[in-house]
């Protein structure tokens, strides 16, 4: 039995995107008797009627099989076209890595030289970003991300890798806060270090805190933990951060525990075309258990 080609699909699936033959013609670079002639050894291989076009009309419209086809390749199809451009371009094995910056510089080292050790011809690119996550995923710039988002985006299949407490950490030279202390009067009036605007941890800091009937009016923002942290060993100001970017052996800040604030999950995404892939099933093992490491220290 017939498989159907890659171009008859790509044919097909551009035909679709654009709504007419004369579209997907010029989009594809191919004649319009060419275009026609992909949809219909495409639809003889199917066995299956997928598109519906009546005489003089200009715009095609889907069959019900013709819609769950272009169902099945939107937008998947594209990123993986994109990916194959991308490994001829390059003429090796690659994985494209969208992680925060506080995730990379406290867990990745350990999972780079574990991977390396693996699969030493590949090729990681790092994107060390937050707010661009989402952008990055639908555009199918990442083949895999470290993300407190879920994004609930088809393309993309995301496994939790686990969950961490946050923490109210501030400058050692302001003194421990007393266990009788109210933290919401103690809050009141002092400088506050965050993260920039569109990250989950910002959000939920000034949630906290709004909650508290404190008004925090100029914060400073920065783009990470680990620059929020190096702002408040500077006495700038406290912050709310993941519990494992404070360790025992800190001088220079104190931190304690915020028992009423809910643990905040962390996903680990990839391509739905590479969650089979040897190397990323690898990479996510070693991103589980560097984790689960970070977050019991």
């Amino acid at each position: 039995m017939a498989k159907p080609s890659l171009t008859l699909v790509q044919t097909f699936y551009h035909l679709a995107k654009q709504g007419s033959f004369s579209a997907a013609s010029r989009e594809l670079n191919l004649s319009y008797q060419s275009v026609a002639n992909h949809i219909r050894k495409l639809e003889q291989i199917l066995d299956s009627k997928l598109i519906v076009s009546e005489q003089g009309a200009k715009r095609v419209s889907l069959t019900p099989k013709g819609a769950i086809l272009f169902g099945i390749l939107n937008p998947e199809l594209d990123i993986m076209l994109e990916r194959i451009k991308t490994l001829i371009d390059k003429q090796k094995a690659f994985i494209r890595i969208g992680v925060p910056q506080g995730f990379f510089l406290h867990m990745f080292p350990n999972i780079i030289s574990q991977f390396r050790a693996k699969y030493p011809d590949y090729e990681l690119s790092f994107y060390e970003r937050d707010t661009a996550l989402s952008d990055l995923v639908k555009n199918g710039d990442v083949d895999v991300l470290i993300s407190e988002q879920y994004f609930g985006d088809p393309i993309l299949t995301q496994r939790l890798l686990g969950s961490y407490n946050l923490s109210l950490v501030y400058p050692a030279s302001w003194g421990a806060i007393k266990p009788q202390d109210d933290v919401a009067k103690w809050m009141k009036g002092r400088p506050f270090i965050t993260h920039e605007p569109g990250q989950t941890l910002r959000n939920i800091a000034l949630d906290f805190i709004k909650l508290k009937g404190i008004d925090i009016t100029s914060p400073i923002s920065v783009s990470s933990s680990t620059s929020v942290k190096r702002c408040i060993e500077q006495g700038f100001g406290f912050g709310i951060l993941p519990s494992w970017t404070v360790h025992s052996n800190d001088t220079d800040v104190l931190s304690i525990g915020l028992v009423d604030l809910v643990s905040v999950q962390v996903y680990f995404g990839v391509a739905s075309f590479l969650q089979n892939n040897p190397a990323v099933r690898h990479l996510y093992e070693m991103c589980s258990a560097e984790f689960s490491r970070a977050v019991e220290l």
